[in-house]
């Protein structure tokens, strides 16, 4: 979850308009609430026949290894396509209000153009690695995760001295008032910690977001200078399964 991100985020309506970061939030939302994965849609209908459909979606546009590498026609774009399926309502709001957060002051550093190539790019080698990995693999792969966590290695890059409002697993998850430096690469430590664990099977893909974040990171340095301001602050809490 987000603490207090609305306040960021009309902070940052207010300043230079993000449309890209913007729309691609509003593309997530509208396509998954007429997808069947949020279950608002009646046309999928209910109970088996839905269960059916939403793996019937995340196989056709989300990225499934053993078939993506095996050059599959239906395949090829899949990892671009998964940036856009999100498997649950947690799933589809924990992206966006990360991407929100931490996109909105990034685009405007970028540039919108740069920013959606950034984005769409970095994400979808993101799935790649990921699927690189778990090349036998027949899970489906979907959600923004990969693309927002190279957002998040560039504002690390761009904003290191932004002020993160935390809420610390260790601190008993006390709001903590941390630089981005501080807590981004906390961030990325628990999903490492988090693909050990897990050995990156089923579940969160945190190899995705491992790849996604060294991409970004490595792309804002090599292109971009870093902010000597920073206004609005970020504030987002800090979790082992976020973005």
């Amino acid at each position: 979850m987000i603490r207090d991100w609305s306040t960021a985020f009309a902070a940052a309506v207010r300043s230079r308009p993000a449309p890209v970061t913007h729309g691609l939030t509003a593309l997530c939302v509208v396509l998954f609430v007429l997808g069947p994965a949020s279950g608002l849609n009646p046309v999928y209908g209910t109970g088996e026949e839905l269960l059916a459909a939403q793996r019937a979606c995340f196989r056709r546009w989300g990225v499934v290894p053993a078939e993506l590498l095996s050059g599959a026609p239906d395949s090829l774009l899949t990892p671009l396509t998964a940036l856009f399926v999100h498997g649950g309502w947690l799933h589809l709001l924990g992206n966006m209000l990360f991407l929100q957060v931490f996109g909105v002051m990034t685009e405007r550093r970028m540039g919108s153009g740069r920013f959606a190539v950034f984005y769409l790019g970095c994400g979808s080698l993101a799935l790649l690695g990921y699927a690189l990995a778990n090349a036998s693999s027949e899970q489906s792969l979907v959600g923004a995760s990969g693309a927002v966590s190279a957002v998040l290695g560039a504002f690390l890059h761009l904003f290191p001295r932004a002020r993160v409002t935390s809420l610390l697993p260790f601190l008993l998850f006390l709001p903590v008032r941390l630089p981005a430096w501080v807590v981004l690469p906390f961030w990325a430590a628990l999903q490492w910690l988090g693909a050990e664990r897990a050995g990156d099977g089923p579940g969160v893909a945190y190899l995705a977001h491992l790849v996604g974040f060294g991409l970004g990171f490595a792309t804002a340095r090599m292109g971009f200078r870093r902010a000597t301001t920073v206004n609005p602050p970020a504030t987002a809490t800090q979790g082992e399964n976020q973005p």
